[in-house]
């Protein structure tokens, strides 16, 4: 038996994907070379963030088409918006299983390299001023993403604390009124900030924040491990541990993938 590929897109994702893809009409006269198939387009976009490999070194005999029609097309749906309504789509499926634990939700930032610089990125103080952009997320309790971003690497942590909250879909899948806001954000000494917390309160959230220059041992860590397991997934893509795309909206696209990614895999455990 042919084991799967991690790149082949399995026909219950595919099912939700097909209908928020746009459709392109092919032109009456003159309509060129036929249009490659959006499934086989999208197995080769998974395949660079699997593998990390290089827009111009993707095989043309795996099917895919060409590097630069798999990136084309990766931007095409990321300004029509496909990847921020799949997600959507995904948290109301997973709210519908009852899999998303609005009790606290916890928020994060990553930093990584930029090799190739770009937009979005600037020196980071963690790495010797090298150029770098930073992933910011917001997990719910168990780890699902809710809402991501991303920033140029000396950017601080706190200013995508508010951004995040309010980059939340409401939720729907439940009983009652979609769901948009935790019950509490939980986070570290980098957002510790008198104005941010006011921020959150006044969007009826209770902010659960490491103070500086206090002793370490607060607990949190206890309930923060979540947003370092959910970047070590993302991570796991090898397009997303290292910056190589000049343009920050096909980094951003990538990441948008990856989160969708594992919201899939929940959804899928979760039967």
């Amino acid at each position: 038996m042919a084991t799967t590929r991690p790149w082949d897109v399995p026909d219950g994702l595919w099912e939700l994907i097909s209908p928020l893809l746009p459709t392109v009409a092919r032109r009456f006269r003159h309509p060129g070379r036929k249009r490659l198939g959006d499934r086989e387009t999208l197995q080769g976009i998974l395949f660079v963030l699997y593998t990390g490999i290089a827009w111009r070194h993707l095989p043309l005999e795996l099917g895919f088409g060409s590097g630069a029609t798999c990136r084309r097309r990766l931007d095409e749906w990321q300004q029509a918006g496909v990847w921020d309504e799949l997600h959507e789509l995904l948290l109301a499926r997973l709210q519908q299983a009852g899999e998303i634990e609005w009790s606290r939700a916890v928020v994060d930032g990553s930093h990584i390299q930029a090799k190739k610089g770009g937009s979005e990125t600037g020196p980071s103080p963690v790495d010797r001023g090298r150029a770098g952009s930073k992933h910011h997320l917001l997990v719910d309790a168990t780890g699902i993403p809710l809402s991501y971003s991303v920033t140029g690497g000396n950017r601080n942590d706190v200013t995508q604390l508010i951004p995040l909250l309010d980059k939340v879909p409401p939720v729907r899948g439940a009983v009652g009124r979609p769901r948009q806001r935790p019950d509490r954000v939980v986070a570290d000494r980098g957002y510790d900030h008198d104005k941010h917390r006011r921020l959150v309160r006044e969007r009826g959230i209770k902010p659960v924040i490491a103070r500086r220059k206090s002793e370490h041992g607060s607990g949190l860590g206890s309930v923060r491990w979540v947003v370092e397991r959910t970047f070590a997934w993302l991570h796991s893509f090898k397009r997303l541990l290292v910056r190589y795309d000049r343009r920050h909206e096909i980094h951003e696209a990538f990441l948008a993938i990856g989160c969708c990614l594992v919201c899939y895999r929940r959804l899928q455990n979760s039967f």
